[in-house]
Order: structure tokens, then C-alpha cells, then sequence
């Protein structure tokens, strides 16, 4: 068959029909689809807020928004889409905007459903303070009126652009922003997957494209139901295979994943990370590196103990005023710190800090407590220097210190079990100063109770709230939260002041050195909690209860003789957690080394599993179009190889849209295979056989001759390959890679 050229007209001039066209989906479809979407991406929030308001506010206005879109696409359903597309998303805007009106701020509103400019100014206020209590705040966040404001908004936000996108056919936009929103709350808190939300997004991924294929108008059936069967198939894979093994955040600054610290007191998970990685070094001007402090918790709630909350102010401009009064020994130190592995919105610093240079803008430091923290800022990769006070006083000055007047109210004592009071007074009952109480409270934790990473987990008290308390001290086991939390109850119950630490041990010596300083190194598994009592005119002294970890606090009589002798500045008198530890201090065997498998203070060998994870989800992800595209081809080369011209055809149509070539809808397969042979020099006799299948299959009057035309035309595929093989050669490699890597036949406009 000889074809014309372009300049030649043929009598025909029906394009080939390469499939039916298919019905429209249906205005409640589409809203009950993305409603559907909406919410599966909701769910995993639930596990870094607790239940409140912000719940129903985001359920309703997704709903709001699912039904004006539905409602205005009904009643101009007959209308062209480039009328009903914009007047469904005005229609969703105001609603939407009436919606959280409504349940967010319906107080300020005219008419009852109007916002106005002090509408705007209290969301405005409120959408602030969500953003502090999320970056001071503990996973799970406590519900709040700020915090429905913001998710509220956010959802309806989400809500609207999934619809909008799901209403024009974008499904794989549709999938990857609901692919975000979904992950995000466990990028935020760096907590662990959601199995059972991975397993629903697969599902609704899957959902989402069988919609695409049945509404596709220009894609054929099998095309769809291959990318949707691969793509879902995928995104289980990946949910039940890669994600576990993903690590919860990789940096650049560190070899290795970089591990988190929250403000709060489930370090049970944390510590028992089959990981061991180094997460800072440190120098320091001491004797000895200190305890490092990323923050501070001192509001107890009845089931966990919840950050500090105060002002902040630019580190530049310092920490306040000091704690301590006139009288009372302070010895200054430097520590400089490199942090590597760990990522947090709190800096880690010792006690007392009192300037840091070095920090990247963005710190802040709250006065309350002496912590360093940012909205903008990651703690992974800084390198800072940290002037700090030590203070030392005697032990006369100590015990004439009070340290009362900061326990328990009347409701919060009663609601605690008998246990916790009862205990703390036959404890302490020999006592006579409130050090003294303390430190007999200290001495029994260290010399009746055990360390275990386990035991809380089996016998079920692994928390800190009252209960959990009381468990653990009828067990008489558990690890440094248990030990802090109940120190910190039973020293409340005492009419003490307390608050409790989140931070790190001292480092370990290595053989690096930094000028003439010896670099310490502090590793993941040295996470750890301890609680500080404040007394009058000397300020916050730490404890140290949990047993066999740290160092003791106590301190010595005035007239003891003072130094160290590697540092005469150096505080003997106390070796509390924020002072210089005894010697002993680095060598004491840590009892969650078999349990870690090693050392605490040694540096381990990195595993590569979470790395080789990583790199294979990320090649999956990159190569999954390509995939895709090859199950395509390989079904139709198996379909042209039983003679279905149409099936050839498509191949041939995707091929050229790869390859970036044009392929006009109103194309004829003559016109098509002229244009083929004198621009391409594709082969005549191989376009032939293609062109008189094509014909003879998409111009027979009835089905049963089409489908008889199908079975006679014989095998296609050797003509299909010689003519795509062809295309391919006529473009550059760039065009080739592309069009292998990123088919863009896969994401033509339905």
C-alpha cells in the first residue's frame, strides 16, 4: 500500500475511533468520592490531637463543601464545564467560608452568617496562637478553640482543592496531594506509621482510579484498570514494605537518620530504637561534659506531665534574670555543640545558660526555664557555643533553703492514689529540711528500685500519668520517666516545687580532639529524664533518681575543700545532673546496653537497612510511571498479537504521545501513516498492515464483522514493534529517556 502524502486528501474523513466515549460521572459521585478522600487524610491527625472540637469542625465542613459542590454542579449540569467548574468552586468558597463562620467565630457575624473585619482579626489571633501551642506543644496536642480554627480552615481548604481536582479528572494530583496531607502529621511529630492509614490510602487510591477509568472518555478500559491495578498495588506494596523501614527523617548534616526529641515523656519507643546513632558533640571548659536540656515540663494534667508555656525573647538578648540569689558560689563554663543527628524545634543546652553564639536566627529563649527554642528552626546541623552558670552552693546554705510552697491543689491531690502521698511521707519521715527529704527520696528510688526498658511495656504502666505512678512503684522497675514522674508526684505531694527535665546524659570521651578540649560524644541512647526542685535564693537543683543511670545529687559541707584538679573552678560539692559529674560518671555501665546491643557511650556502626529502605522507595516512586507504561505495552503487544488492531493502534498513539510527536484526535490512520513514513521514515509496509487492520476494524458496519475483522488480520505485533522501533530512532536520546522514565501518555487530559 502506497499512502499520500499530507498534501494529498483521501475521501475519508472519519478519525479513528479508538474507543467509546464514556458518561460523565455523576455530580454526587464526584462529591461523595472526595468527601470519601477528604476524610481518609483526616484520620491520621487524630493521633497527634486530641479529641475535641476541631474534629467536628473539620468533618462538617468537609461535608459543607462536598454538598454545595455537589448541589451547584446538579443544577447546571447541562451547562459547559468551563461554566460549571467555576461556579461549583464559588459555590464551595462561600459556603465553605459560611461554615467556619459559623462554628469558629459566629459570635462576631452580621446576620448570623456574615463574617466582618473582627471576624477576620479573631481567626486571625487565633490561627497564631494554634501555631505556638503546635511548635511548644506535646504530640498529642491538646484540642483547642485556636486549633479547630486552624485545622478547620486547613480542611476546608483541602476539601475544595481534592474536589476541584478530582471534578476536572487530575487523579494523579488528586493522589499525590492526598498523599501529603495524609503523611503529614507523622513528618510534624515524627511519630511512627499508620499501618491502618497506609492500608486506607491504598484503597483509596485504588478507588480513585477505578472512577478515572470508568469516566474516562479518550483513555480505553484497560489502560485505566492496568495504571489503577499497578498503582494501588503499588502504594500497598510500599505500605506494608518500604514504610516500615523508612527512617523517620533523613538530613544531610548526619550520615545517618536523624532521630527526634519531643517535649514530652514517651521516650519508651525512643530508647528502645534497635538504632544507636550519635545525635551531638560536645567540648566544654569543665572538668566534665554536662546533662544537655531541651525542655522543661512542670504542668501536670493528671496523665501527662506538658511543656512550660512563657515569653520568649531573642537569644541575642539573653535569658532574664538569674535564679539564684547574692551569696551562693557560680562558676562559669563554655560548651560548644555540634548537633548531628537529631531533630527538634528545642536547642539542647546546659544549665544555666546564660549567652549562645553561634546559632543560626530563628532561636529564641524563654526566661521561665532557660530552654532555647524556634518556629522556623531545626536543631540538626547547628554548631553554637553556650556560656553557662554553675551553681554551687553549700550544703548549710541548701538546707536552710525552702523549697515549699509549689505542690499539689486540694483537687489534684485527691484525684492522685493514696499510694504515691503515703509513700513520699514514710520516706522521708526522717527527715528534717526539704534537701534532706529530697535526697532520702533520691536514695530509695537508686537503692530499691531496678531499670528496665521492658517491664512498664509488659506489666502495662509505660506512661507517667497517676496511674502509671502507682504501678510502677508496686513494681518497682521501669526506666528514668517512670523514676522522674513518680520523684516529681511524691515531691509535689511534699509542697515542693517541681518540674521535669527532657534532655541527655553527659556524653562520652573519644579520641577526637577540638584545639586542646576532648570531644564527647552523646549518643541516642542517652536520652533521658530527670526532675529539678526549686529552692529560695539558689533556684532549680536537679535530682537524679532513675538507678544506675547518671549521677547522684549531693552536696558537701561549706568547709570541704573544693576542685578537682583538672579544673580548679570546677564544683566539687555537687554532682547533681546540671554540674560537673564525678569520674565515675562516664564509666558507669549502663544497663540498657544489652538491650540496645552495646555500649551507651560507644559509637556503633551505622545500620544500612533504613538507608537501603529509603533508596528503594525513592527508586520505586521515580520508576513507577515506567512500570506502569511497560505493563501497558505488554498487554497490548499481547493483544496485537492476537490480531486487535485497536489495541496495536493505541500502543502506536501512546508511543508518539511518549515520544512527544503529535497525534491529532481528527487524524485519519492513512493521514496518520503518511505522516509517519515521509517525516519519520517509518517502514510503508509495516505502517500498511496497521492501517488495513485499523480500517478494516474501525469502519465495519456491525460488531460481529469488527470483531470477525479482528480475528482474520492475524498477528500485528512484529509490524507494531518495527514501526514504534523506528519513531524511537528518529528522535534524540534525551526524548527516549524521557519518554521511557516519564511516559507522557500516562498523564494525557482525560
Amino acid at each position: 500500500m502506497r499512502f499520500p502524502s499530507r498534501r494529498q486528501h483521501m475521501s475519508e474523513t472519519r478519525p479513528v475511533q479508538e474507543a467509546p466515549s464514556r458518561p460523565m460521572a455523576h455530580p454526587v459521585v464526584v462529591g461523595l468520592l472526595a468527601a470519601a478522600v477528604t476524610l481518609v487524610e483526616l484520620w491520621p491527625y487524630t493521633g497527634v490531637i486530641t479529641p475535641g472540637l476541631w474534629g467536628f469542625v473539620a468533618v462538617v465542613v468537609v461535608m459543607v463543601v462536598a454538598g454545595s459542590g455537589m448541589l451547584a454542579r446538579a443544577a447546571l449540569r447541562g451547562a459547559p464545564r468551563g461554566v460549571r467548574q467555576p461556579a461549583a468552586l464559588v459555590a464551595q468558597l462561600v459556603a465553605a467560608t459560611i461554615a467556619c463562620t459559623l462554628l469558629l467565630a459566629g459570635e462576631t457575624t452580621v446576620f448570623g452568617i456574615l463574617p466582618t473585619e473582627t471576624t477576620v482579626r479573631l481567626i486571625g489571633a487565633r490561627l497564631s496562637q494554634s501555631i505556638t501551642e503546635i511548635v511548644t506543644g506535646t504530640a498529642p496536642v491538646a484540642a483547642s478553640l485556636p486549633l479547630a480554627t486552624m485545622v478547620g480552615l486547613a480542611f476546608a481548604v483541602v476539601a475544595i482543592l481534592i474536589d476541584q481536582l478530582l471534578a476536572l479528572r487530575q487523579v494523579v494530583l488528586t493522589v499525590v496531594l492526598a498523599t501529603v496531607v495524609g503523611v503529614m502529621p507523622m513528618i510534624i511529630s515524627f511519630g511512627a506509621v499508620n499501618f491502618a492509614w497506609f492500608l486506607m490510602h491504598a484503597v483509596t487510591v485504588l478507588l480513585l482510579f477505578r472512577h478515572a477509568a470508568r469516566h474516562d472518555r479518550r483513555a480505553p478500559r484497560e489502560s485505566s484498570y492496568v495504571a489503577a491495578a499497578s498503582v494501588g498495588a503499588a502504594a500497598i506494596v510500599a505500605a506494608l514494605v518500604i514504610a516500615p523501614g523508612l527512617p523517620v527523617m533523613a538530613t544531610l548534616p548526619g550520615t545517618g537518620p536523624a532521630l527526634t526529641v519531643n517535649a514530652d515523656l514517651r521516650l519508651g519507643a525512643d530508647l528502645r530504637r534497635p538504632q544507636n546513632v550519635e545525635v551531638m558533640t560536645l567540648v566544654t571548659t569543665a572538668a566534665q561534659p554536662p546533662y544537655l536540656r531541651v525542655a522543661s515540663l512542670s504542668r501536670f494534667d493528671g496523665e501527662v506531665w506538658r511543656p512550660d508555656r512563657g515569653p520568649r525573647q531573642p537569644i541575642d538578648d539573653g535569658f532574664g534574670p538569674d535564679d539564684w540569689g547574692n551569696g551562693i558560689e557560680v562558676v562559669e563554663h563554655e560548651v560548644s555543640i555540634r548537633v548531628t543527628g537529631v531533630s527538634s524545634v528545642r536547642l539542647p543546652v546546659p544549665y544555666a545558660a546564660e549567652r549562645i553564639d553561634g546559632a543560626r536566627d530563628g532561636w529564641e529563649a524563654m526566661p521561665v526555664n532557660r530552654t532555647v527554642v524556634s518556629r522556623t528552626q531545626d536543631a540538626v546541623g547547628e554548631d553554637y557555643t553556650v556560656t553557662t552558670n554553675t551553681v554551687v552552693p553549700t550544703l548549710e546554705q541548701i538546707r536552710a533553703s525552702s523549697a515549699t510552697g509549689g505542690g499539689l491543689d486540694a483537687e489534684q491531690a485527691e484525684d492522685l492514689p493514696p499510694i504515691i502521698a503515703e509513700t513520699a511521707r514514710a520516706v522521708t519521715a526522717d527527715a528534717f529540711s526539704d534537701y534532706d527529704r529530697l535526697i532520702a527520696l533520691q536514695d530509695w528510688f537508686r537503692a530499691e528500685f531496678s531499670y528496665s526498658l521492658e517491664a512498664p511495656v509488659e506489666e502495662g504502666f509505660d506512661g507517667t500519668g497517676a496511674d502509671a505512678v502507682e504501678t510502677f512503684l508496686q513494681q518497682r522497675t521501669g526506666y528514668c520517666i517512670h523514676f522522674a514522674g513518680a520523684f516529681a508526684l511524691m515531691a509535689q505531694t511534699l509542697d515542693m516545687p517541681v518540674r521535669i527535665i527532657v534532655g541527655y546524659l553527659p556524653g562520652s570521651a573519644t579520641d577526637e580532639k577540638r584545639g586542646d578540649d576532648t570531644v564527647y560524644s552523646v549518643t541516642s541512647d542517652q536520652l533521658h529524664a530527670w526532675p529539678e526542685v526549686f529552692f529560695e535564693g539558689i533556684g532549680w537543683v536537679p535530682f537524679e533518681p532513675t538507678a544506675t543511670l547518671g549521677v547522684p545529687t549531693e552536696f558537701v559541707a561549706g568547709e570541704s575543700e573544693g576542685g578537682s584538679g583538672e579544673a580548679p573552678e570546677a564544683p566539687t560539692p555537687t554532682t547533681g545532673p546540671t554540674t560537673s559529674p564525678t569520674d565515675e560518671a562516664t564509666d558507669l555501665e549502663d544497663p540498657r546496653a544489652d538491650e540496645l546491643g552495646g555500649g551507651g557511650g560507644a559509637l556503633r556502626t551505622l545500620d544500612p537497612t533504613p538507608v537501603m529502605f529509603t533508596v528503594l522507595g525513592f527508586v520505586i516512586v521515580v520508576l513507577l510511571p515506567a512500570l506502569v507504561r511497560v505493563l501497558l505495552r505488554a498487554v497490548r503487544l499481547a493483544r496485537a498479537r492476537s490480531g486487535d488492531a485497536m489495541a496495536a493502534w493505541r500502543e502506536l498513539t501512546a508511543t508518539m504521545a511518549d515520544l512527544g510527536l503529535p497525534t491529532p484526535d481528527a487524524q485519519t490512520a492513512r493521514m496518520r501513516a503518511a505522516e509517519l513514513a515521509d517525516d519519520r521514515g517509518a517502514p510503508e509496509d509495516a505502517l500498511s498492515v496497521l492501517v488495513h487492520a485499523v480500517e478494516r476494524a474501525s469502519y465495519a458496519t456491525t460488531a460481529s464483522a469488527a470483531s470477525a475483522a479482528s480475528t482474520t488480520t492475524g498477528d500485528l505485533s512484529r509490524a507494531l514493534r518495527q514501526v514504534t522501533h523506528r519513531l524511537a530512532a528518529s528522535v534524540d536520546a534525551h526524548r527516549r529517556i524521557a519518554a521511557r522514565l516519564l511516559p507522557r501518555s500516562l498523564f494525557r487530559r482525560n
